[in-house]
């Protein structure tokens, strides 16, 4: 069997529109995009058959699985219509804008029956599957504490520009500038809730407020303190209105036994590790761990970021395909999400610990 896939959203899904047009066990079948003309260029890049402007054209149409790459906002409403339809979804992140949204996604997803995957490629980055497996089997001992950063100056993509959401809307403020930073916490509390296994339970959050740019209103920085069912506090710290080139992720954990810590300033570099289960160790050790995959073949990389988004894509059409769980579920999706929004309601709340909701039915 083919999967017949639509992407909708044809800036971020282009990764997904490449992977999928290349897998072995998938027709890229539609694409979609409201930006005028766009969804045409790209079907007859790729070859698919159908183009769309209409995205709940695109839902009626006879397609299998959707890849919701549309703006942060419309995730929900987009994965559920295309749910009430009868199409599989893959969802970029965040998985919810509010706690409302995940309520609805959660029971959407239950009452279909369908496959939901959140699509968090960080999680399938070659190094974090190495950190899964080496705190897995204890080189660090017990996790007690992690930290991460997310810092990418995306002020260009928050004004003045198509913003994904309305037609024709190229002046004034985007839907990114009013996105709290924290609510875009998943491509670092994915992983760091992956390596030690856990969920949070409560969440803490303050904010610098707005201070750069041309009155847009974005808050320049957020940091999100997480506390986790096991036990380990997470502390994310995101920023997207900052006066800093270059994209970078760091985190580091700390265990009862020795920490790992990837490199820092948006460089490769070396990742460090210290373990007291190597006896005389008096420094910690240089790792040069990939972001992507050693014995990964060819088209791995067609998808952009290393060779994350081929191997996410393919777990999601093997669930489907195979009829299994998607090894990021809409439950999990949310355990990744919600924490943001909840520290977020934090923040304007004088930094007050907000309960951290489990959508899982009881």
């Amino acid at each position: 069997m083919s999967l017949r896939i639509g992407v909708a959203g044809l800036g971020r899904g282009m990764g997904f529109v490449r992977v999928f047009a290349n897998h072995a066990d998938c027709e890229l079948a539609a694409v979609c995009d409201l930006a005028p003309g766009r969804a045409a260029a790209v079907a007859e890049e790729f070859d698919a058959p159908m183009a769309f402007d209409d995205y709940s054209e695109m839902c009626r149409a006879d397609i299998d699985a959707i890849v919701v790459a549309t703006p942060a906002p419309v995730h929900v409403p987009n994965a559920v219509e295309a749910l009430e339809q009868g199409k599989h979804i893959l969802s970029e992140v965040p998985a919810a804008s509010d706690l409302d949204q995940a309520a609805e996604l959660a029971t959407a997803v239950e009452q279909s029956g369908l496959k939901y995957m959140f699509a968090e490629n960080m999680c399938y980055y070659a190094y974090m599957q190495t950190y899964v497996e080496m705190v897995g089997r204890g080189d660090i001992g017990r996790p007690v504490y992690a930290e991460a950063e997310y810092i990418h100056d995306c002020a260009y993509l928050m004004h003045d520009r198509f913003d994904g959401i309305t037609p024709g809307s190229e002046s004034g403020p985007t839907w990114r500038a009013a996105m709290p930073p924290i609510h875009y916490c998943t491509h670092d509390l994915g992983p760091l809730l992956d390596i030690m296994d856990t969920r949070v339970v409560s969440a803490c959050g303050m904010h610098s407020g707005s201070h750069r740019g041309a009155g847009w209103g974005a808050i320049d920085m957020e940091v999100g303190i997480f506390q986790t069912e096991m036990g380990a506090p997470i502390k994310i710290l995101c920023g997207f209105n900052v006066a800093r080139p270059h994209s970078m992720h760091w985190m580091v954990m700390y265990g009862t036994e020795g920490f790992i810590e990837t490199p820092r300033g948006g460089r490769p570099g070396l990742h460090h590790m210290h373990t007291e289960s190597i006896p005389n160790l008096t420094a910690p050790v240089e790792l040069p761990l990939s972001a992507a995959h050693t014995d990964a073949p060819p088209e791995a990389t067609l998808g952009g970021h290393g060779t994350s988004e081929y191997y996410m894509c393919n777990d999601f059409v093997r669930s489907v395909l195979d009829d299994t769980d998607p090894p990021i579920d809409v439950y999990r999706g949310l355990d990744y999400t919600v924490p943001g929004i909840c520290a977020h309601i934090s923040a304007e709340n004088g930094g007050e610990a907000v309960e951290v909701p489990d959508f899982r039915p009881e």
